[in-house]
């Protein structure tokens, strides 16, 4: 993935922040996923980008992308070549970091078909139904004395840059990413968009926050643990002094009860928090939370010995968290909520920024997704189970 420090369009378009990620970590984290490579790398001339790469993916190789091929007028074969000079390769996957919504399915299905058929290289498109026209007034793609009906028509397909696949024979020879046998992974009409401005950067913000949504309902079907913060989640974030020091917190019932009906259906919680409390003690052994540890410097570390000594994988655990203590854990589990006045770092982090505010049924709120999610896949198993029968009587 080559990316510079310099965007003409969009300043510093590949660290800025998308959905709650750096633009280059959607499509990278989906290549990563994918295991359809020996290596990933990428490419930059900028301390910053490599900064923000291996903090987000410490298994990446980052190498230096000279001046000359970050220049606005420099090509993106250029940057292709002089990674060619660097690293032996059979086959190369250029990926772009401005087609986020690239999915791991793509690499995978990309991969399957450059293999099978013998390519020397591939891109990928999207469906198209589109008439297009010439500056000139031509039509290019249609007959307008007979004009078809959209449901008529077969179209065709749009290249969206989202990556490509190139055998490194034919780059030496051509210093082209496209010759040869040529096929085309078609992907999802919503991949089309680059990101090029400010407009297309809204419209697949909103397509990227959508994907989000859906995945979070997916893994929070899965869910065999919810973990959570204190101060800013269990309660308001207020703390009421007395004279003698802090006397007491409010705690809202209604989130109470969401715990306890996830603990009812199979699910544990635990309670970490950087503070020491009488008053929140006393809420854990009124709530009957055994796994409650107050005084955590490290909430991760916790986190981490929570997981072992229940035999969960990370990837079944939720987290809701409101500030900085909490990023760590939040980036590390399989899904990741927060309140709606947690901090802008926490909510960049967040899976699900909930609807209400810390205190005020964002737990419940949380507690009620991964029971509905659950029960939604509880009924459609059901439903399979009973179609098999049905069929078997048959």
């Amino acid at each position: 993935m080559p990316l510079r420090a310099h965007s003409k369009s969009i300043i510093e378009k590949n660290v800025r922040n998308i959905a709650g990620r750096p633009l280059f970590a959607w499509s990278l984290e989906q290549a990563i996923a994918s295991q359809c490579f020996d290596d990933i790398y990428v490419a930059t001339d900028s301390p910053k980008i490599r900064k923000a790469v291996l903090e987000e993916f410490p298994s990446v190789t980052v190498l230096e992308r000279s001046a000359a091929t970050c220049m606005d007028t420099a090509s993106t074969e250029s940057a292709m070549l002089e990674f060619q000079q660097q690293v032996p390769f059979d086959v190369m996957c250029l990926i772009q970091a401005t087609s986020p919504l690239t999915r791991a399915d793509d690499f995978r299905s990309a991969r399957h078909k450059f293999l099978t058929e013998n390519l020397d290289s591939l891109l990928t498109a999207v469906p198209s139904k589109r008439f297009f026209w010439s500056v000139h007034g031509t039509p290019v793609n249609y007959d307008p004395l007979h004009r078809p009906r959209r449901q008529d028509f077969e179209g065709y397909l749009m290249e969206n840059g989202a990556f490509y696949l190139t055998q490194r024979k034919l780059l030496e020879e051509c210093g082209c990413r496209l010759g040869g046998r040529i096929g085309i992974h078609e992907m999802a009409a919503e991949s089309g968009i680059e990101i090029d401005d400010e407009t297309d950067w809204i419209v697949v913000e909103q397509l990227l926050l959508k994907q989000k949504r859906q995945t979070v309902n997916a893994v929070a079907a899965e869910i065999k643990a919810l973990v959570l913060d204190v101060d800013g989640t269990l309660t308001d974030g207020g703390m009421y002094y007395g004279p003698g020091g802090e006397a007491l917190k409010k705690f809202n019932t209604r989130d109470a009860h969401g715990m306890k009906l996830l603990r009812e259906n199979g699910i544990r919680v635990g309670v970490i928090t950087t503070e020491t409390s009488p008053s929140v003690e006393a809420r854990m052994r009124k709530l009957g939370i055994d796994e409650y540890y107050p005084g955590a410097r490290d909430k991760f570390a916790v986190l981490l010995q929570l997981a072992t000594r229940w035999s969960v994988s990370l990837q079944h655990i939720a987290y809701i968290g409101d500030d900085l203590c909490d990023l760590e854990c939040m980036r590390r589990v399989g899904a990741a909520f927060c309140p709606a006045d947690a901090v802008p770092e926490i909510m960049q982090q967040a899976h699900h920024v909930c609807g209400h505010a810390g205190g005020n049924d964002a737990v419940r709120e949380v507690c009620d997704l991964i029971l509905k999610a659950r029960t939604a896949v509880l009924a459609e198993v059901s439903a399979s189970r009973l179609a098999a029968t049905g069929a078997m009587k048959l």
